[in-house]
């Protein structure tokens, strides 16, 4: 029902027809079906992997013939035999990869194709599945000329299965339509408009986001087999409870600082096996014909273990004083994952059917009206906003730019990002996980403005689809349901009381919050939410230039955040544009040194908030520089990173990698880098300075001992 509108709305329709549809009232009552399976596909014994990541064709369609291609059946034939194609890499955005303006401003569907063979090995005895990371925004995709599957929301995966139209040990053909056509019915919207031009008038692509509408296949595509009855899906949740029996705990081991004495690491786990009922395995379906055996690894260690039976088979495996998931630089053993073996068998023979394997980070979450808890201990979030943007390749997975970032996180001491504004890549989340870095997992709702009832749908299934994806990783502490929605109109007050009874029928082992622009008096989100964040750029976008009104305006409104709702608050963004090497003295917009006041300024506040214990984080917009629509306020895109677009620091990245790494000190105790201004007298005498004279002055010394000494 979804793909029927979406093609309607988007391929098959000029812009005043579809302007008409988006505006009718589609009365929608049901909630999304539930994702079935999407596990990351890992190879195993059982299990095989191909990429068919590389160079694929490319060909551009029109806006206003974006039927063409359908009618005429490009899908039925190789691309190059309808036109010239282009060398389009895959994962990348299409946008900047060529010089052609038509194409980086491009609205509707372009075609890719790549060409593959397939053992006659895979034939024997298996399903052979066909799996996309990412098609931004809406993919049909054709198998040899067959249409296999359809799929919209950029940003998350999608799958089906190929096995009958495969040819084995031959040629075949794929074939995939993307549109990145957004409408009022999309998440995130947009609207489609006409600009009158010399040669007679452009149909553009408008939207509110600050961030430009990359598209393309933008994360890997693969094959990969299972057996024919297989390992279909795994939720699992954790808990941490206390041993009332404990007295095994060895107080001379060397591992009391990696585990907690006393402590019971619960992993409650649910799994689905597919397959039973086809007709290829069975007349009549049998769950009892099998079992499966589960066991959690540590290193080469098996810590649990389990037998069950069953359709789905539930359980849960106990792990005595099991070394949990900590945050960066929270505990010396931070990421810490173990590594759940899930064998499914015969019973009739015990013989192994398939093996799939994933990593389980062990950790407790607690909030309450005040607070936010990771295994028993608050949680002070510092860190970033970040986007999934980089030169050439736009929002392309890649795993060097993934590797530099996390670098680039842990050097500046951040615990914690937000994936603003649409889900990133499944890699992405894996990378947080082994670095220990809690992540707020935002789904594509950004500057939702219109709330019809297909928006409403579409939005559900966005989160449906993000929470089934992301829900086994331990790095995500907490759901974001939307970025910066218009919260002050009236429709959308049964707009989000909707999408949260959703969620909640999804997942409450998380906390739910939304990052809110609207004034509090306005504001009709904030009542639904368990966790309050508030964007706001004082000093910038609120009296710019005038950086001594930034600590009151902070301290006040997150103080009414907290008076009218009782909740934990924490402040999803704040920042200023700053212009890579422009310096100014005094400090002036656009210059670094601007920026380095202006964060200053939020310290104050922050510090003050702290106090308070009801204020539980603060995110610097943006990590890093990112590409933006044309605009007269954007010089080449987003200047508020940190780092630059190549991931090098601007000056305040040093004051930040300061302040991070001092809250980590005084909330933590962590250890504090002694490269921290390292030949001069650090403020607050966190660092070590030359010894002068051989006096000897260190961290720990009183501040008139440290400065006590003669200059030659």
């Amino acid at each position: 029902m979804l793909w029927h509108y979406l093609c309607i709305v988007v391929l098959f329709v000029h812009s005043g027809f579809a302007g008409k549809l988006n505006s009718a009232k589609t009365v929608i009552k049901k909630d999304p079906p539930s994702t079935q399976g999407l596990l990351y596909p890992f190879e195993s014994e059982s299990r095989d992997i191909r990429s068919l990541d590389g160079i694929w064709r490319f060909l551009k369609g029109g806006y206003n013939d974006s039927t063409k291609g359908l009618v005429e059946k490009w899908y039925a034939t190789d691309l190059d035999k309808i036109k010239p194609t282009l060398a389009m890499p895959v994962p990348a955005s299409y946008n900047d990869l060529t010089t052609d303006e038509s194409l980086r401003d491009h609205l509707g569907v372009v075609w890719y194709e790549r060409k593959f063979f397939v053992s006659h090995d895979w034939s024997l005895d298996k399903r052979v599945w066909l799996r996309f990371g990412s098609v931004h925004y809406s993919a049909i995709v054709w198998l040899n000329g067959i249409e296999v599957v359809r799929h919209d929301i950029g940003h998350l995966p999608f799958e089906v299965e190929v096995t009958e139209h495969l040819k084995f040990g031959a040629q075949n053909r794929l074939t995939v339509l993307c549109n990145n056509t957004l409408t009022r019915s999309t998440v995130p919207q947009g609207e489609v408009v006409q600009l009158l031009t010399d040669a007679g008038n452009k149909t553009f692509q408008t939207y509110t986001f600050d961030f430009f509408n990359y598209a393309g296949i933008h994360r890997s595509v693969v094959l990969y087999t299972t057996p024919k009855v297989y390992i279909q899906d795994i939720h699992i949740t954790t808990d941490v409870v206390v041993d009332s029996n404990d007295d095994d705990y060895d107080e001379a081991s060397g591992e009391k600082e990696d585990r907690i004495p006393g402590n019971i690491g619960i992993i409650d786990f649910k799994v689905t096996i597919a397959g039973v009922d086809s007709n290829e395995v069975t007349e009549s379906p049998d769950f009892q014909s099998y079992y499966l055996h589960l066991q959690l690894r540590a290193a080469d260690d098996i810590v649990a273990h389990e037998m069950c039976k069953g359709r789905t088979f539930n359980g849960t495996l106990r792990v005595k004083n099991p070394i949990l998931w900590w945050p960066y630089l929270m505990n010396p053993v931070y990421g810490y994952l173990y590594t759940l073996e899930i064998y499914l068998h015969s019973a009739t023979d015990e013989s192994l059917i398939d093996v799939y394997r994933m990593k389980v980070g062990i950790r407790k979450i607690q909030w309450d009206e005040s607070s936010f808890l990771l295994n028993g201990r608050k949680v002070y979030l510092h860190g970033f906003g970040r986007h999934e943007d980089s030169d050439l390749r736009g929002k392309g997975l890649d795993y060097a730019l993934l590797t530099r970032d996390f670098n680039l996180l842990k050097w500046i001491g951040a615990n914690a990002y937000r994936t603003s504004h649409y889900p990133y890549s499944e890699e992405s989340m894996q990378f947080a996980d082994e670095n220990g870095i809690m992540i707020i997992d935002e789904c594509s709702s950004v500057n939702t403005d219109y709330f019809g009832a297909d928006l409403l749908y579409n939005h559900k299934s966005a989160l449906e689809q993000l929470i089934h994806r992301d829900r086994n990783h331990p790095s995500v502490i907490i759901w974001s349901i939307a970025n910066e929605p218009r919260t002050q109109k009236n429709q959308s007050e049964p707009y989000f009381r909707e999408i949260v009874r959703y969620v909640k029928t999804l997942d409450l082992t998380r906390p739910l919050t939304a990052a809110i622009n609207v004034e509090i008096g306005k504001d009709k989100l904030a009542q639904f939410l368990d966790i309050i964040s508030f964007n706001r750029y004082n000093a910038w976008y609120h009296n710019a230039g005038h950086l001594d009104t930034i600590s009151i305006a902070v301290k006040t409104e997150a103080i009414n955040w907290n008076k009218k709702y009782k909740r934990p608050i924490l402040m999803s963004e704040y920042g200023a544009d700053t212009l890579e090497g422009l310096h100014s003295l005094p400090e002036t917009i656009w210059s670094e040194d601007y920026q380095i006041a202006l964060f200053g300024q939020h310290f104050k506040a922050f510090d003050y908030l702290i106090k308070q214990n009801w204020f539980i984080g603060e995110f610097v917009w943006n990590f890093a520089d990112f590409k933006t629509e044309q605009a007269y306020t954007r010089v080449g895109g987003n200047k508020k990173g940190v780092f630059t677009r190549n991931r090098q620091p601007k000056s305040s990245a040093h004051l930040l990698r300061e302040r991070y790494y001092g809250l980590c000190k005084q909330f933590y105790e962590c250890e504090v880098p002694s490269d921290f201004l390292p030949y001069s007298i650090h403020w607050r005498y966190r660092v070590h300075r030359p010894a002068v004279d051989g006096e000897i002055c260190d961290s720990n010394s009183l501040p008139k001992e440290c400065i006590n000494f003669k200059l030659n």
